[in-house]
């Protein structure tokens, strides 16, 4: 190869190698008697990772750049958004700070992971990049950004950087093991409630539903049970009874009204059509917020 295209790619080389030495001491490996996972600080004292990297787990062991490790213990988590929050004390390592500038298909990207102690990364591009979305599991995730890289498992819940270096979110497998990032206003958000009250609020109707077919062009939500002193007692919500709309939209799915119970929705009042014995009912309900599993 040309000097011509051999010191552009030197520099390349050089700066990609800058960028994750820059960033590496706010990233830690995270381990627990199951898993092998990656993290950042967020503040000081605190590391986010992926939820799905600890999905039962209460404690872990953080290993910091340079190979200190520390014991850490769960401060949170939020399975909807895939974020868990940790707080370690007897060691120091500098918080990351994120980059909010929009990402777009074709941007180059690195995603940084620690293993041991030591920076664990990949290289690829911005797949695709899209408006805000509802998870599976019904986590409000403020942008869609799939990534185009070779990501290890032990490298999940680390960072995320675009060409400038900045943190633009988590990484964390999706369906299909595709990569998926979890933005840095998603992160910030979660984490923020994750610290003040150790979990996220979520919606509660204090009813168990299954689906029914209502006609050959429509499908219901029947009433199996009625929780006592929840939201659908207090509206007055009887066991049999079928959710035919809420708000005036017909029912689609049982997961779809349930996936829509997010953060947002406590306190909100829900108008619910019902039919009971063959009659239609109007009863207003207001969400509560679920309890603590």
């Amino acid at each position: 190869m040309s000097n011509t295209f051999s010191l552009p790619l030197e520099q390349l080389s050089a700066a990609m190698a800058e960028t994750v030495a820059a960033a590496a001491p706010g990233v830690v490996a995270v381990h627990t008697r199951r898993t092998r996972a990656s993290g950042f600080v967020w503040r000081p004292g605190w590391v986010v990772t992926s939820e799905e990297a600890m999905p039962e787990d209460e404690e872990a062991e953080i290993t910091l750049p340079g190979g200190t490790t520390v014991a850490a213990k769960l401060a949170g988590r939020d399975p909807t958004t895939d974020i868990v929050l940790l707080r370690f004390e007897g060691a120091e390592a500098p918080p990351i700070a994120f980059d909010h500038t929009a990402v777009r298909a074709g941007e180059l990207v690195l995603a940084l992971g620690a293993r041991e102690g030591l920076p664990l990364c990949a290289s690829g591009v911005v797949s695709l990049s899209g408006p805000a979305w509802r998870s599976l599991r019904g986590g409000e995730i403020d942008a869609r950004i799939e990534l185009d890289l070779r990501l290890r498992p032990s490298a999940e819940g680390g960072l995320v950087l675009n060409a400038k270096g900045g943190a633009i979110g988590m990484s964390v497998f999706g369906p299909r093991r595709r990569v998926l990032v979890i933005p840095a206003a998603t992160i910030e958000r979660v984490a923020a409630q994750l610290a003040t009250h150790g979990r996220m609020p979520r919606g509660y109707l204090g009813l168990s539903l299954q689906p029914v077919k209502v006609n050959h062009a429509s499908v219901g939500a029947m009433v199996m049970g009625v929780a006592d002193g929840g939201p659908g007692a207090a509206a007055g919500i009887h066991q049999g009874d079928v959710i035919l709309a809420v708000n005036g939209e017909p029912i689609r799915s049982v997961q779809l009204l349930l996936r829509a119970l997010g953060p947002a929705s406590v306190g909100s009042v829900l108008a619910l059509s019902l039919q009971r014995a063959g009659a239609a009912v109007e009863v207003q309900l207001t969400v509560g917020e679920r309890p603590a599993d």
